[in-house]
């Protein structure tokens, strides 16, 4: 099987570096600065599965057609992703790995719906710079059908990539995509203070924020029956189970949750586009909320104020203080009932 990954961000760049580790027939589709890096030295990983430099084949485009096309791309960069290669991109599956809830049904424009696979990535990585990513901690990789059953084509991609991850196949993936965003949810505010998770949530003004940010789109997905899904060891209870919890409660698992998540600091997806200076994945996120609310005609205005203040981190490269995102949300007078 012959496999291109498209994007070599941390995400694309560990699952094609693994991949050829296994043996894998894998190419890696990157940027010229990236391609050029990954060519000359290799690709330099560290982490929890020790430091080692794998030789992958790496090129700016991809040249002819491939078994199967891992999208490893943020959400906002698909419609391009796909214009520059497509030419290849005529026969085999197509699977993605973005976070939220919206990359499926772009790329269906595109392909047959019986081409698509989907993923939820629960490792996670931070991209160093070209050519060097961190391997931050284990988790599954879980797959399935977006729009169909599961078949043996399915069960077939989970084979190969459990040669490099754990590999879990489910019938439910949607369901369990957007509870994976409401794991994804605290991401917006490291990106606020440019920090890492560990020192963002060592603040427990910050983390009773991340907790209002939660109940309020809780609510939002409740009142337009979506129904949540467990993901494989990781029950829709713990999400749910906070958005219930009392703040002051919910926001010490917060801390001693995100404080904990690795050794080396570890930072969003969204704050690692934003020191790119790339754009970020806040309305996939935060912003699906705000988009499902404006549907139904609710208020939604703790995760809309996040999404604008992420737009202008964006615009004036300047983070902000951390003071300065207290006094934004209230948070010296959060309520802790």
């Amino acid at each position: 099987m012959r496999i291109a990954v498209i994007g070599a961000g941390a995400i694309g760049g560990l699952v094609a570096a693994y991949f050829k580790k296994a043996g894998l027939d894998v190419i890696l589709i990157g940027r010229p600065d990236q391609v050029e890096a990954i060519n000359t030295q290799g690709l330099s990983i560290d982490g929890v599965r020790g430091r080692e430099n794998i030789k992958i084949p790496a090129a700016v485009k991809l040249d002819k057609a491939c078994d199967l096309v891992i999208f490893a791309t943020k959400t906002q960069d698909i419609e391009e992703a796909f214009a520059h290669n497509c030419d290849a991109l005529e026969t085999g599956l197509v699977l993605t790995t973005q976070n939220g809830v919206q990359a499926d049904n772009l790329l269906s424009s595109h392909f047959d719906r019986s081409r698509q696979l989907s993923s939820i990535v629960m490792f996670g990585a931070t991209y160093v710079k070209p050519g060097h990513i961190t391997f931050n901690f284990e988790g599954d990789w879980i797959l399935g059908r977006p729009f169909g059953a599961l078949d043996p084509a399915a069960h077939q991609i989970a084979e190969v990539c459990s040669k490099a991850f754990k590999v879990d196949v489910v019938a439910e993936i949607m369901g369990m995509k957007y509870l994976k965003l409401f794991v994804n949810f605290n991401n917006c505010i490291p990106a606020l203070v440019g920090k890492s998770m560990q020192e963002t949530f060592s603040d427990m003004d910050l983390c009773r924020l991340s907790i209002m940010l939660l109940k309020e789109g809780i609510g939002i997905v409740e009142a337009s029956n979506i129904q949540l899904v467990s993901m494989p060891g990781f029950p829709k209870e713990r999400i749910l189970g906070l958005a219930g919890m009392p703040l002051e409660q919910a926001a010490a698992i917060i801390h001693k949750t995100l404080t904990g998540l690795s050794a080396e600091p570890l930072y969003g997806s969204i704050l690692q586009s934003i020191m790119r200076e790339k754009p970020s994945e806040i309305d996939f996120i935060n912003g699906e909320m705000v988009q499902l609310a404006r549907h139904m005609h609710m208020p939604c205005p703790l995760n809309a104020k996040v999404v604008d203040m992420v737009h202008k981190v964006e615009q004036i490269k300047r983070f902000y203080a951390v003071e300065e995102v207290k006094k934004m949300f209230n948070l010296h007078m959060a309520e802790t009932k």
